[in-house]
């Protein structure tokens, strides 16, 4: 199997040279494992997928870290929580860096013991599925944003995919970057997998296909505004097993929620978080889209989209090692507004799809599958001119649009690939 080089590979060992454990979160199957073998390999290497491993760690742990002396990869250790007792002993009894590289995809038992035993000792870094820089070889770093300097820089080394619904479709994870790899079957077995291992272990759910159905009501909702009742009429379950599931897919990054800005001002602003699915393979899998011609012009096709450019938003960010969660968001109003497109007046939804925040200034960004953008497009990009004490800054649509260009003055038109 051909090694993608991922972008976080220098911040890794920059850290390890800061602090004495590194923390890597993410998802099942994002590459974890292989980055770290990869980056890593004179190090002595640990999964406790083995399940003697995982026994011996969990049920005699000071004999276990007597055996695997720092340093030390250590593969899945959310397995054995009581290691980070011992793990902090270690730290605390030596003054090297580096001295342990832990991973893990459960985020709700790795942060608990990191924040009670590591703080201040472990840096954590998440690692999502690969980006389309690093699917293309693009070493290009700068986190995005809708200036003409990240432009005038992107504009280097970006490359057109031959066709962008192609990797849409196919979605981010490394090993369905080797063509031999079957799509259905591949992601058949993650959703089983991810079912029968990591939902159960993170709580109680004695119906796996409910489950299953939650997971696919959630798919056919990416990109639109978290509604838990309309889910649990769908499926059938009550609003806070809904709520339970939902915060399990996002702790074991299967979503993000993106929250809406908070300005006090704007008061007729929504105020629930949108979901996104963070691959957009996966999603084509459980709302059934089986093709990527299918999928390019079928219902969903535009949410899809939205669900991949923000995606891409978000690795740009932590890929450079930014949390991106103190930098975006989402506004929309309750009231429509009325714009002018082709010569007439028509009522809009009042929305800006992404908000990007930097040293006080805002950022806006709108999402659009079509070939072309249109200025009426950005129509509510003014609302943020009512924030008080922030500036707006030039805003983007991110489209399909072959090359950028400009709307009109600090607005432009952005291929989704210059993300």
């Amino acid at each position: 199997m051909k090694y993608i080089r991922r972008a976080l590979e220098e911040k890794i060992l920059h850290e390890a040279r800061t602090y004495k454990a590194v923390l890597i979160t993410g998802a099942r199957q994002v590459g974890k494992s292989t980055l770290l073998k990869r980056l890593l390999p004179d190090l002595k290497y640990i999964t406790l997928d083995d399940p003697f491993v995982e026994e011996q760690a969990a049920r005699n742990s000071s004999m276990f870290m007597t055996m695997n002396p720092p340093p030390v990869v250590i593969d899945e250790v959310q397995r054995a929580t009581t290691l980070f007792r011992y793990i902090k002993m270690k730290c605390d009894a030596s003054d090297d860096k580096g001295l342990f590289f832990l991973s893990g995809s459960q985020q709700f038992h790795l942060m608990r013991e990191v924040s009670e035993t590591m703080a201040g000792r472990a840096s954590i870094i998440e690692l999502a599925g690969l980006s389309l820089r690093e699917i293309n070889g693009d070493s290009f770093a700068q986190p995005f944003l809708p200036t003409a300097a990240y432009i005038a820089e992107r504009q280097k080394s970006a490359v057109p995919p031959p066709n962008i619904w192609d990797v849409i479709h196919r979605g981010s994870y490394p090993a369905l970057q080797q063509p031999e790899v079957e799509w259905n079957s591949f992601y058949a077995n993650y959703v089983k997998t991810y079912i029968e291992r990591d939902v159960r272990e993170l709580t109680a759910v004695h119906d796996p296909e409910s489950f299953r159905r939650f997971m696919i009501a959630a798919a056919a909702r990416t990109g639109a505004i978290l509604n838990y009742s309309n889910i649990a009429s769908e499926i059938g379950k009550d609003v806070n097993t809904v709520k339970k599931w939902v915060s399990i897919l996002e702790a074991s990054g299967i979503i993000y929620l993106l929250e809406p800005y908070s300005a006090n001002v704007l008061k007729r602003a929504i105020r629930t978080p949108k979901l996104y699915f963070r691959d957009t393979g996966l999603v084509c899998y459980l709302s059934r889209w089986l093709t990527p011609e299918v999928l390019a012009y079928g219902a969903m096709a535009g949410a899809i989209f939205e669900t991949f450019a923000i995606s891409e938003i978000l690795k740009s960010f932590s890929n450079a090692g930014l949390d991106y969660r103190y930098f975006v968001s989402y506004y929309r109003g309750k009231d429509k507004r009325k714009v002018r497109k082709d010569g007439q007046e028509i009522a809009v939804e009042s929305e800006i799809d992404f908000i990007i925040e930097e040293n006080g200034v805002l950022y806006p960004v709108e999402i659009k599958m079509n070939a072309e953008a249109k200025s009426w497009m950005t129509g509510a990009f003014p609302v943020l001119d009512n924030v008080p004490g922030k500036k707006r800054g030039s805003g983007a649509v991110i489209c399909n649009c072959p090359q950028p260009g400009a709307l009109r003055e600090d607005i432009f038109q952005l291929p989704v690939w210059y993300v």
